[in-house]
């Protein structure tokens, strides 16, 4: 009953409408006045188009439309409410009278007619509210002009959410789009003005505030075309998400967002197999080391999404761990999760928790891996990436994990500094304790005592990548934070490049590689082109609407301790080969002893009790001997 005392108005208009369809079409099929008998025929039929048409319209569920929003589904809903009510007074009026003296040419323009004065009044009435509102409100906001890129369905559904919403800010006043067969033509009433290619002249013409780049699908080589010619121009730019990432599958203004870094890497979007993936996780237990830090958090939230049985993670840092664990409260409330404090060096604390979940898969991805910071800090190096991988793997296959993932870095192939050094020696051990499992699996059968013990179970598998865009501690989040100060941005040397990827594909990718171990593998992930460290921090100075080296500087500070011109992926002993995955690659690992390893670990271990700086440099060359420092 509320509906109906809040819809009264709109339902009084409609009844007025029914009989002004129902006279027209009387009206155009006899001349004016009406025969006598014909009248009163009229009124007495009538009240029975009154009485249905206004039940079946009640019943469509138009009255819970509003006004001001009406679009296509409200005309549909009125043409197949008037087309049942027609077919309805029909056969009542057969039932009636037989039909005596009504004009069947009538019965067929009703529907017409009524579908004509119910849909256009509604659209007349939105049409009205929308040009009054945004008439007052463009008078109050002064809205940004806006120059939209890409005159898709993408772009249709943004304009059509900024003429609704003028209070927004940004008022559309022209389309580029790559497309010739859309130019000169008009979506939503503003008009499609040429090329993408046009973009300067078109800015400078219409005296554009903002672009914007609607392209959700475009490939990433075309964004990064599209984000280099905007670059030329000195005004904000934002861009919609890519379409994986529009959950809704509704583009608005609440979507756009500033033009990212990793919009200009020029990378293919990577394609996965997550059935594989799902099947090596799904109903598992897993547990993530590090899972507070950039990839270690990622690497939680895409395994939550992948329902294990539990999640068990393991983080130093009592910030991150609380941060991450109440990000996965939110966003997996019936995930089974387990957030700990503890160190992978503490031995006695990585037992525990193995003793206490026996995880079937782990992720190790603690480590300490600012190079500059870690080269005059070998003993703490070392017993974090080293020794600490140690304890964990060894507790690993000694609980009878099925599966042990090292995320690696690409600084381990021909280290030249500590942190890379340290990582290759992790990587080493890995490889080794892979071996000695296999080992012991072909002693345990060649004695026929072969049997499901737990030092015979573990899979354990490497995966090396490069940089990862926005992880802590990369160039990113510093040259954000210069560029806010105005500068300067400090740049290494202008030849320096690096290998990136984003910390999602990153970690996607190592559960790929995951997925497809059988133990023992170097995986490396196809990391595309290097980038010029200085190309980075020049697109990203143009992207936050500023000219480089005119309103900020870019310094050169020369290369600092450990650190390399140019990274690589794989060691020239290091034999290359493919797997299923076109962005996984497979290095064939050079053979180690784990009796000798252990050996040479015990001296790391018996140096770092000693905090013997020099001891433990000199054992860590032993055991990676290409190890070549550099003083930058």
């Amino acid at each position: 009953m509320s509906l109906l005392y809040r819809r009264l108005p709109i339902i009084l208009h409609d009844l007025c409408m029914v009989a002004l369809a129902w006279a027209l079409a009387f009206l155009i099929r006899y001349d004016w006045p009406l025969y006598p008998d014909v009248e009163a025929l009229f009124w007495q039929v009538l009240p029975i188009v009154l009485t249905v048409q206004s039940v079946v319209l009640w019943y469509s569920g138009l009255y819970q439309s509003i006004w001001r929003f009406a679009s296509l589904p409200d005309l549909v809903t009125i043409l197949r409410a008037v087309i049942i009510a027609t077919l309805a007074i029909v056969l009542i009026l057969v039932l009636f009278n037989r039909l005596a003296l009504i004009p069947r040419t009538s019965l067929l323009l009703y529907p017409f007619l009524l579908s004509f004065l119910l849909g256009m009044s509604r659209l007349l009435y939105r049409l009205w509210y929308e040009q009054s509102l945004n008439f007052l409100l463009t008078e109050k906001t002064n809205p940004q002009r806006v120059l939209v890129l890409g005159a898709g369905t993408s772009g249709d559904m943004l304009v059509r959410d900024m003429l609704r919403n003028r209070g927004s800010g940004y008022l559309p006043v022209g389309f580029l789009d790559d497309k010739s067969r859309l130019h000169g033509g008009k979506v939503q009433g503003v008009p499609v003005l040429g090329s993408i290619d046009k973009i300067v002249e078109t800015i400078e013409s219409l005296q554009i505030d903002v672009i914007i780049i609607a392209m959700p699908s475009a490939t990433d080589e075309q964004m990064r075309r599209v984000v280099e010619l905007c670059e030329r121009c000195t005004i904000p730019v934002r861009t919609l998400p890519k379409w994986d990432n529009i959950v809704s599958g509704q583009v608005t203004l609440s979507a756009l967002h500033d033009v990212a870094i990793d919009d200009l890497l020029g990378r293919a979007k990577v394609q996965l197999d997550w059935q594989v993936i799902e099947a090596g996780l799904h109903g598992k237990v897993v547990m993530v080391s590090g899972g507070g830090g950039s990839i270690g958090a990622e690497l939680c939230r895409q395994i939550a999404r992948l329902n294990p049985t539990t999640l068990i993670i393991f983080e130093r840092c009592e910030f991150n761990l609380y941060r991450v664990e109440m990000r996965l409260r939110q966003e997996f409330p019936d995930l089974v999760l387990h957030a700990h404090l503890g160190d992978i060096t503490d031995a006695v604390a990585v037992r525990h928790i193995l003793e206490c979940y026996h995880p079937e898969v782990i992720f190790h991805a603690a480590a300490y891996k600012h190079v500059p910071l870690l080269q005059s800090q070998a003993r703490e190096a070392v017993r974090n990436n080293v020794l600490g991988t140690k304890i964990i793997a060894e507790a690993a296959a000694a609980q009878g994990c099925q599966i042990f993932v090292l995320i690696s870095t690409d600084k381990a192939v021909n280290p030249a500094n500590i942190m890379g050094a340290t990582k290759r020696a992790a990587e080493i051990i890995c490889q080794a304790m892979n071996g000695r499992v296999v080992q012991e699996n072909q002693t345990r059968q060649t004695f026929a005592v072969f049997e499901q013990s737990h030092s015979n179970k573990t899979r354990f598998i490497t995966v090396r990548f490069g940089n990862v865009l926005g992880s802590a501690g990369s160039v990113v989040p510093l040259f954000k934070a210069q560029i806010a100060k105005g500068g300067p941005v400090t740049v290494t040397h202008p030849d320096m490049s690096r290998y990136f990827m984003t910390i999602p594909e990153a970690c996607q990718l190592i559960l790929q590689a995951g997925a497809m171990g059988q133990g023992g593998e170097i995986f490396v992930l196809d990391m595309g082109k290097p980038v010029k460290i200085r190309y980075l921090a020049e697109q990203m100075i143009r992207l936050s609407g500023k000219i480089p080296d005119k309103d900020i500087k870019i310094v050169y500070t020369g290369l600092r301790p450990g650190e390399k011109r140019h990274e690589e992926l794989f060691h020239a002993e290091e034999k290359l080969g493919k797997t299923n995955h076109t962005k996984i690659l497979l290095a064939v690992h050079r053979s180690n002893d784990w009796k000798k390893l252990t050996d040479t670990l015990e001296q790391l271990a018996k140096a770092c009790d000693n905090y013997a700086e020099s001891e433990i440099k000199k054992v860590l060359k032993h055991l990676v001997p290409e190890l070549k420092e550099t003083d930058g």
